[in-house]
């Protein structure tokens, strides 16, 4: 089991120049330290228009960062959005490959289609042809950093004979990811042979079956570049000595995230389309006064990675029994935890619970 973080830069109102600042500044100062303390990556969202929910909208640039600041923790595009509208396929894999250039080999490539109508619409792209775009960006962009030259004829793009430069760091190409909110998504990233990103909260046994349907599929993949056979799920955590700080702490982010993500419900709706058949994953985990979990009197859901050490060693645990290779973490939203409080829970995680998992850390 290996331990990440994950940066949706949410900000809070008003949206000044200096709030915007303050939370790159305190992201990068929590990469800085999760480099230091042995967490394994650092993912960065691409989101667009959304007030307050995330204000990443240029990844590549804060992920160089990251990577400029830190000596070996991976940096994770957690996705690109793979709609030639929000990114030309051969600017994706351009940049991509410079990023990998820069940080020395330790980019992991995420693939996406977007979710919102307020993102699609606003850059005048066809929800209704995303899923089929994406397909195309997948089997394309390791062509482009793999073949000295080459031409395409497709359905999203086309390009004359060109070589693509530069070329990633890593052969043959970084390891590849799609996002995973809704059931079934995971299959396509099997049959791809690409790692399954989670990034929505979803209940151990519906973890557990998506990752073996997963691994089943993989088997019988037939792979768009080297196959990367890993599955990797988003949580929330902040880890405190006393189980009912933990929980007061981590619950007041928690719903703070649950508040903004339910903000974007209207933005699914917005434009009739069968391309997206489910909310599932846009609303986080809500809390539970019952279950057997340490954090359950607090209203900390199963599964969360929300109290104290031995309460999070727990959780973590049966992750790790379904058979998820990466656990990747909010630490925050909106700035609604001092800073420090959020660097010493990512210590006290790194001293007390990283040690209990074999791979999980320095």
């Amino acid at each position: 089991m290996k331990f990440g973080i994950f940066h949706e830069l949410a900000t809070p109102r008003p949206f000044t120049p200096e709030a915007e600042t303050q939370v790159v500044m305190n992201a990068l100062e929590q990469v800085r330290l999760a480099d230091e303390l042995g967490f394994t990556t650092v993912w960065a969202v691409e989101h667009h228009f959304l007030e307050g929910y995330s204000h990443c909208s240029a990844p590549e640039v804060f992920l160089t960062a990251c990577a400029m600041q830190t000596k070996n923790i991976r940096v994770g595009h957690g996705a690109v959005v793979c709609v030639p509208e929000m990114n030309h396929p051969i600017r994706v894999a351009e940049r991509a490959a410079m990023l990998d250039i820069v940080s020395g080999g330790r980019l992991e490539f995420g693939t996406a289609r977007s979710s919102t109508w307020t993102e699609l619409g606003g850059f005048e792209a066809d929800p209704d042809a995303t899923k089929k775009d994406w397909d195309e960006y997948v089997r394309i962009i390791p062509r482009m950093w793999t073949e000295e030259r080459l031409s395409y004829d497709g359905g999203c793009f086309s390009m004359p004979e060109r070589a693509v430069l530069p070329k990633p760091v890593q052969k043959p190409h970084p390891p590849m990811w799609v996002t995973v909110t809704s059931a079934g998504t995971e299959l396509d990233a099997a049959e791809r042979g690409l790692g399954c990103l989670g990034v929505a909260a979803a209940s151990f046994g519906e973890q557990e079956r998506r990752t073996k349907a997963y691994h089943r599929r993989i088997q019988q993949s037939n792979p768009v570049g080297r196959v990367n056979d890993r599955v990797a799920t988003l949580n929330f955590m902040h880890c405190h000595e006393d189980l009912a700080t933990g929980a007061q702490r981590g619950m007041q982010f928690l719903g703070m995230f649950g508040l903004l993500n339910s903000h974007l419900l209207f933005t699914r709706e917005a434009f009739p389309t069968t391309a997206y058949q489910s909310l599932a994953g846009l609303v986080a985990p809500s809390g539970s006064k019952g279950g057997g979990n340490p954090g359950a009197q607090y209203g900390v859901p199963e599964g969360v990675c929300i109290g104290d050490p031995g309460s999070i060693i727990e959780a973590a645990k049966r992750w790790e029994s379904v058979g998820v290779d990466e656990v990747n973490f909010l630490i925050n939203a909106c700035e609604l935890l001092p800073q420090e409080q959020v660097l010493d829970s990512l210590r006290l995680f790194a001293r007390e619970v990283m040690p209990a998992f074999a791979n999980g850390g320095a």
